[in-house]
């Protein structure tokens, strides 16, 4: 079969392929950062989230739903930052996923990729490594949100996460009371006994109850 490529072109081929395929992963997978809330493993990624609370109306208490979703709207992802990493990261994996098709059929297609078509590829790729790397920068800015703060036992700030700990936290546990009405959609916990894993930082004295109003709480997507 001809190809448009030669030796060095086809490993290039494939080196992108695997990139872009790690890029695409990586940024649909919500394992940014872990924590915990109510005793429960939370993570986040930047438009999805494992494990929320919700309010169970048969049983009259507040659990923890644990599964993985994405946020209902735009709008939904916690902060600014993390809508913008959103895009910027997005458009960087899916310009590093083009160049690395177009490579791929380079392989199999003679005259297909010419050493200008070449140049330019390289060229989009480095913008696409270059969007990726930008939407990483970015992430951290978002962790002083209100929902990172709860499953960081509001120890976080921007690039800030509070103590550092391993994923098995030897931080106390302790129990934190609130007394507010339920915002009108979801009511998530007046009692919120709460330790951190990666976030770490010291145990805020009150946690707030209005956050995730946007998160599928039916028919959750769940990663199969």
């Amino acid at each position: 079969m001809a190809s448009s490529l030669t030796c060095v072109g086809v490993v290039w081929a494939l080196l992108s392929f695997l990139c872009a395929a790690a890029s695409c992963v990586g940024f649909f997978m919500p394992y940014w950062l872990l924590g915990s809330q109510m005793d429960k493993p939370v993570s986040f990624g930047t438009f999805r989230r494992c494990s929320y609370p919700v309010r169970d109306e048969e049983r009259q208490a507040t659990v923890m739903l644990e599964q993985c979703g994405r946020y209902a709207s735009f709008q939904g992802i916690p902060s600014l930052e993390w809508r913008i990493c959103t895009v910027v990261t997005g458009v960087g994996c899916g310009l590093l996923l083009l160049v690395a098709l177009t490579a791929l059929m380079g392989c199999c297609i003679s005259d297909l990729i010419s050493r200008t078509i070449g140049r330019v590829a390289g060229g989009i790729q480095f913008v696409g490594g270059l969007l990726i790397g930008s939407g990483c920068a970015l992430y951290p800015l978002g962790w002083d949100s209100e929902e990172v703060r709860q499953t960081c036992s509001n120890g976080s700030d921007q690039f800030e996460l509070g103590k550092a700990q391993s994923r098995t936290s030897d931080a106390p546990q302790t129990d934190t009371h609130i007394h507010r009405a339920p915002p009108p959609m979801v009511y998530y916990s007046t009692n919120m006994d709460t330790h951190s894993t990666v976030c770490g930082g010291t145990p805020a004295s009150a946690h707030r109850t209005d956050l995730l109003p946007n998160v599928h709480k039916q028919n959750t997507q769940q990663i199969n």
